[in-house]
């Protein structure tokens, strides 16, 4: 039995430690045993003055330099405060169990499976902390596999796309857009013409842009891989009309410094056409590219931000292709543009 080393340890600290393990033993008590029983309760106790609220805040806080923006950690705030707070915010990290995770799901495990295969994900992930933390010595209660899997039933979700226009009627909306010269409806025409997703272009910077280049580090993309897009005249003239609204800003579509809400676009889209959806851009773009032209779904995908190929050709080929996209972003923002 180690009793710890010198001169951390005092020789005369050690002849106490042996006499204390000795007293254990003539009692028939393994006096390691009773050592790592003693900081197991220790850890209890240390967990007990830990709750459940404030550590999963902590945790959102800790994990969110990771994340692509502001919304994701917003969103994990918001969903854990409206289902988890309630049923187990004011417990400490080792009360929590099986009994509780079902608790917090089951409401809407099957009206609302995706929030809740999600929040489910979320309170996994914070429970797993706190036992990698030792701050919980049970088991996660949230796992899903083995475990939650023999209560809750299993739910085949039914994809829904979003809502997207065909190529045919996008001319129209962007004329509609371009009546506008609205930061949100400036945004909205740079998020279409370079076929981004939302918060790449939200949260874009003006120091992002290099003359007709536009770099979106890795951290605001999806993949975690940072992206390069070609930008054409119109972009080049959006970011300038949007300089002049916001002079100060750091960002190239804000109001009085701030970015945009994501609303801002949404609203765009829904009263042009209800349900319409301003990723839905994304899906046109690409249906154009295979339907009404002659470039190839290599270029399309990685003008996309998607992953090309297996993992062998991309070790191989690690050019951005950025003159045929640009190229093919010309097609696309003269179609949108309806020239000829």
């Amino acid at each position: 039995m180690s009793l710890g080393s010198f001169p951390a340890v005092s020789l005369t600290q050690a002849s106490e430690k042996v006499m204390k393990a000795r007293s254990l033993l003539m009692d028939g008590i393994n006096p390691i045993a009773a050592r790592a029983e003693e900081r197991k309760a220790s850890w209890k106790r240390e967990s007990r003055k830990v709750f459940f609220r404030d550590y999963a805040i902590q945790y959102v806080k800790s994990m969110s330099p990771k994340w692509s923006g502001e919304r994701q950690e917003q969103r994990w705030v918001n969903s854990i405060s409206t289902y988890a707070f309630p049923v187990i915010g004011h417990l400490s990290l080792e009360d929590i169990s099986t009994h509780h995770i079902v608790e917090i799901l089951k409401p809407i495990w099957t009206t609302r499976n995706e929030t809740a295969s999600k929040l489910r994900g979320r309170l996994q992930k914070i429970l797993s902390a706190a036992i990698t933390s030792g701050l919980r010595t049970g088991s996660n209660p949230a796992e899903f596999k083995n475990h939650l899997e023999n209560i809750l039933p299993s739910i085949r979700r039914q994809v829904k796309h979003h809502k997207a226009l065909t190529f045919q009627e996008f001319p129209a909306f962007f004329k509609f857009l371009m009546s506008s010269n609205a930061v949100s409806s400036l945004c909205l025409q740079f998020t279409l013409l370079n076929a981004t997703r939302t918060s790449e272009a939200l949260y874009a910077k003006r120091t992002e842009v290099v003359g007709d280049l536009w770099t979106i580090p890795s951290n605001r993309m999806k993949m975690r891989v940072e992206h390069q897009v070609p930008l054409c005249t119109r972009s080049m003239e959006i970011i300038d009309q949007a300089a002049l609204l916001d002079p100060d800003s750091e960002y190239l579509f804000s109001i009085k410094g701030k970015p945009l809400s994501n609303m801002a676009m949404l609203m765009l889209c829904r009263r042009y056409q209800k349900g319409l959806t301003t990723h839905g851009g994304r899906a046109t773009f690409r249906t154009w590219v295979s339907d009404a032209t002659e470039h190839s779904p290599e270029i399309a995908e990685s003008a996309l931000a998607h992953s090309v190929g297996d993992a062998i050709a991309k070790a191989y080929n690690r050019g951005k292709m950025l003159v045929r996209r640009k190229h093919l972003m010309l097609d696309w923002e003269a179609f949108c543009l309806g020239k000829t």
